[in-house]
């Protein structure tokens, strides 16, 4: 019987939590886009999430990308913002939060794929295992009797988990330049994927929705918090931390978005839900382990 060691963590238990701060902080973004953001303009939303904190970033950094990363930049921020932000916010439109959620909760398995095919990583039964129990965990704590399937929010969930399980793993592929710090690394892919989103946003969405008081405080929060900081954290995570060790803490988005609808919409938490949190943390938890021999192998930092 294969013993289990802790995962080689570079920065520790204080940069786990640091990494985990981002899809805890992600977690509200459900009650932010239905509470508070004007309705129909979920491409919108994601432009200014991303756009204006990078432009801020960038000119606080002033650190541009150097040959090859502009390329490479232009691609992450492509996968981890400009195509994830607005299939974020068409499936948390189109879909309850809980299906939302439950689908969003599949991209720690599909990195654990991806680990395979993109960082030569071997196949871990341990990994998948513990995927598919997280995906059950989220899906017991957030998916009521009332759950729709409305099929392109399904397809905008999957497709979202999907980039961002890529973005994620060519990140850790790729890591980032050694005389580049996390801010401005955070900063080219916002910028990168709110120019992407700007054409796109116009061209399917037109003139941007009137924005009241409700509506710009939602978008603060967004860009600045679950922006600009979140990335920062995110991103550090990624690059000194085992790939599939920050995938899983994804899972705390989709329970602090329904610990936010019991407090603040009055949904309710039965036994049935509790026991969704219990699984999806032992997920959350065995994803900082592996079997001994199995550690992590990070791919070459600029390849």
């Amino acid at each position: 019987m294969k013993t289990l060691t802790t995962s080689p963590l570079t920065a520790g238990l204080t940069g786990t939590a640091l990494t985990a701060f981002a899809p805890v902080v992600w977690g509200t973004t459900y009650v932010v886009t239905t509470e508070l953001l004007p309705a129909g303009h979920p491409l919108f939303a994601g432009l200014m999430r991303a756009l204006p904190a990078g432009l801020i970033a960038l000119a606080f950094t002033r650190t541009l990308p150097r040959g090859t990363w502009w390329l490479k930049a232009a691609a992450l921020g492509v996968l981890n913002i400009g195509m994830f932000f607005p299939l974020l916010f068409v499936a948390a439109e189109r879909l309850p939060g809980g299906v939302a959620a439950t689908l969003g909760a599949a991209q720690p398995l599909l990195v654990a794929v991806l680990a395979v095919a993109v960082l030569r990583q071997s196949p871990s039964a341990w990994r998948f295992a513990w995927g598919i129990v997280g995906i059950v965990g989220v899906g017991l704590v957030v998916i009521g009797p009332e759950a729709g399937f409305d099929a392109v929010g399904i397809l905008a969930g999957l497709g979202g988990a999907a980039t961002m399980a890529l973005g994620v793993t060519l990140t850790k592929r790729w890591g980032r330049p050694a005389d580049v710090g996390p801010t401005a690394f955070a900063s080219w892919q916002l910028t990168a994927g709110g120019l992407f989103l700007v054409p796109v946003t116009f061209l399917f969405e037109g003139a941007p929705p009137a924005i009241d008081l409700n509506a710009g405080l939602g978008y603060l929060w967004l860009g600045l918090i679950g922006g600009l900081l979140a990335y920062v954290l995110w991103f550090r995570g990624i690059t000194s931390l085992p790939v599939t060790s920050v995938a899983v803490l994804g899972l705390f988005s989709p329970m602090v978005a329904a610990v936010l609808g019991a407090v603040l919409l009055g949904q309710s938490l039965g036994p049935v839900q509790l026991a969704g949190f219990a699984l999806s943390l032992a997920a959350i938890v065995a994803g900082q382990v592996v079997p001994k021999g199995r550690a992590s192998v990070s791919a070459p930092g600029d390849a």
